[in-house]
């Protein structure tokens, strides 16, 4: 199996190449608001490095979100630029499913920090969605908590998570959603929880 995968829904840049099976990784724990000026040429560099053709990727797969919206809208575009380029397939994977396919069973809800006591969320049992993909404020997330095993990909003050490597939990979700592999590129989009401030501004 060969495949490239990006994640760039947060201020971190993650990139995977699977090449004959074989994941390799890179990881920016600090990429910020800079994705539009570092993922291309890193996935340049990485190709090179690993020997890797775009063309051979049987799929191409990106991180729809939630999170930021100028990341997400850069990682969708850029993955549907090359399944079209390439005419390959592509794969849809969630920031949520990055955190909670760290955990293997239970009940777990992802959490990723929206900032000024917003939170988006989603809650997991056994990899099946139990609880839909929300935005929620810190007093409504403090009382759903006890039912899950919380985890996050950072530190977040006063709420017990236990914190997971987003880039081997989108190994790990691409692994166990192959079946979801589609043609149809049109079905690649942003998930957007709620709406940008922009749009709130209006």
């Amino acid at each position: 199996m060969n495949y490239l995968a990006i994640d760039t829904s947060g201020k971190n840049l993650t990139i995977l190449i699977c090449k004959n099976d074989i994941v390799y990784s890179y990881f920016d724990s600090e990429c910020g608001v800079n994705h539009s000026v570092k993922l291309m040429p890193k996935v340049e560099e990485l190709c090179i490095k690993y020997d890797f053709d775009l063309k051979d990727a049987d799929f191409f797969c990106a991180v729809v979100g939630a999170g930021s919206f100028t990341g997400i809208r850069i990682g969708v575009s850029t993955v549907k630029a090359m399944c079209f380029a390439y005419n390959k397939p592509c794969l849809s994977i969630t920031s949520f499913d990055t955190l909670a396919y760290n955990k293997d069973g239970g009940k777990v809800l992802a959490i990723v920090d929206a900032k000024h006591n917003g939170f988006y969320a989603c809650g997991y049992e056994n990899s099946n969605v139990v609880y839909a993909p929300s935005y929620i404020m810190r007093d409504e997330l403090v009382k759903i908590l006890p039912e899950y095993l919380a985890v996050t990909s950072t530190e977040i003050k006063d709420i017990d998570c236990e914190i997971v490597d987003i880039a081997k939990g989108l190994e790990l979700a691409i692994s166990k959603n192959l079946h979801k592999v589609t043609l149809d590129v049109e079905s690649l989009n942003p998930l957007y929880v709620r709406k940008s401030q922009a749009e709130e501004g209006r």
